[in-house]
C-alpha cells in the first residue's frame, strides 16, 4: 500500500512510544514447518511468512528476507544452499580487468530476483497496517562478493579502476532492482552494506558511500525510502560519510555501542539497533534478552530518533520465546 514514507519517518521521531523494528524474517520457517531452502524458492511462502510475522509481532514495519546471495547469484556466483541457514556464496568470479570488463549486468527478474519481487508484490497486498520493506545488498558488499571479500581490500589500492568498474555495474543493477520493488508496491528497501564497515575510513566514501548516495538519489522519494544497514565495527570512523549518503533511516549492528553513536545522529534521521542477533535472539534466554533490551532502552530511548532493533538479520533458528520476550520487554519499558 502506498504511503508517504518521509512522513512515516517524521511520525516515528515524534511518537512518544515507538514500535521496535527488528530484521526478522527467516525464523518464520519454524512457525511454518518448512526449510530455508523451501522459503527462498517460493514467493507465496515468503509473502505468507511475512504476514504470519506481522500478525504475531507489533513491529514498525514488515521486512522481507535479508538474503545477500541473491544479487551475486544473478551475476554468476555459485551459491551453497541448506535447510536451516541463509544461502552463502562460494568463491569469486572477478579477479582481472578483462573479467571486470566482460561482466554483464543481469536483467532484473533473472534467478531468484523474480521470486523475491513477486513475494513483495504479494506481501504488499496482504500487509496494509505497516510499511513493507524489501532487502538488497549494497554495491561495495556485492562487489566484494564478486571479487572476493579479502582481496577487494587490496584491489581498492592496487586495482582501483577495476573495482570502480565493478561498482558501476553493481550500482546500476541495484538501482534497477530497487525500482522493480518500488513498482510492485514496496515502501522501501533495506540496503545492507556490511563490507564497508571494515574498509579504511579514508576510502569508504570513494568505494561505498558515493555509490550508496547514487542509489538513494535514483530511487528515494516521498513514497519510497532506503534504510541503510551496516554491522561493521568502524561505524564511528565512517559515521559522517554514512550520514551524508541521503538515507533517512540508519540501522547499525551490535559491534558498536549504540549509546555512544546516538548523540552524533542528526535529529531528523532515525537510527536503529542493536540487540545481538546471535547471543541474544538465538542463543540467549528470555531473561537475558529482556535485560539486554531494557538496558539499551534506558540508554537510548531519550533520543527521539532511536528505534530499538536487532543488530542484524535474526538467524533462522532463533528462539521465538526470545523474539516474543524482546517485544514484551519494549512494551513493558514504555508502560512504566
Amino acid at each position: 500500500m502506498q504511503r508517504n514514507m518521509k512522513q512515516w519517518v517524521i511520525e516515528i521521531i515524534k511518537a512518544p512510544v515507538k514500535k521496535p523494528m527488528p530484521i526478522l524474517s527467516f525464523p518464520v520457517i519454524q512457525l511454518m514447518n518448512i526449510s530455508v531452502k523451501e522459503l527462498i524458492f517460493d514467493s507465496h511462502l515468503q509473502s505468507k511468512g511475512m504476514k504470519i510475522v506481522a500478525e504475531r509481532i507489533d513491529s514498525a514495519a514488515s521486512v522481507s528476507l535479508m538474503d545477500l546471495s541473491v544479487e551475486a547469484e544473478c551475476f554468476g556466483s555459485t551459491i551453497s544452499f541448506s535447510d536451516n541457514e541463509v544461502p552463502t556464496v562460494i568463491g569469486s568470479i572477478v579477479s582481472t580487468k578483462d573479467e571486470a570488463e566482460t561482466l554483464e549486468i543481469p536483467k532484473i527478474g533473472y534467478g531468484r530476483t523474480g521470486i523475491y519481487i513477486e513475494a513483495i508484490e504479494k506481501a504488499a497486498k496482504i500487509i496494509t497496517d505497516r510499511p513493507v520493506f524489501a532487502s538488497v545488498i549494497g554495491p561495495f558488499s556485492l562487489a566484494g562478493i564478486l571479487m572476493d571479500v579479502s582481496k577487494i581490500m587490496t584491489y581498492c589500492y592496487e586495482k582501483a579502476d577495476m573495482v570502480h568498474m565493478i561498482l558501476k555495474k553493481t550500482t546500476a543493477f541495484i538501482i534497477e532492482y530497487c525500482r522493480a520493488y518500488k513498482k510492485v508496491g514496496a515502501n522501501g528497501v533495506i540496503i545492507a552494506e556490511p563490507l564497508s564497515g571494515i574498509i579504511s575510513p579514508l576510502i569508504e566514501w570513494e568505494f561505498s558511500g558515493n555509490y550508496i548516495k547514487q542509489i538513494v538519489d535514483a530511487v528515494q522519494d516521498d513514497n519510497f525510502i532506503i534504510i541503510y544497514h551496516n554491522c561493521g565495527n568502524n561505524i564511528n570512523q565512517i559515521l559522517k560519510s554514512i550520514i551524508n549518503n541521503g538515507c533517512l533511516v540508519l540501522h547499525f549492528g551490535n559491534a558498536i555501542n549504540m549509546a555512544k553513536i546516538m548523540p552524533h545522529i542528526p535529529c531528523n534521521i532515525v537510527a536503529m539497533g542493536n540487540i545481538d542477533p546471535v547471543e541474544e535472539f538465538k542463543n540467549g534466554t528470555k531473561e537475558s534478552i529482556r535485560r539486554a533490551t531494557i538496558s539499551l532502552m534506558k540508554e537510548c530511548s531519550k533520543y527521539h530518533n532511536f528505534i530499538i532493533s536487532s543488530g542484524c538479520d535474526i538467524p533462522s533458528m532463533s528462539k521465538w520465546e526470545n523474539i516474543d520476550e524482546f517485544f514484551n520487554a519494549v512494551k513493558d519499558f514504555y508502560s512504566k
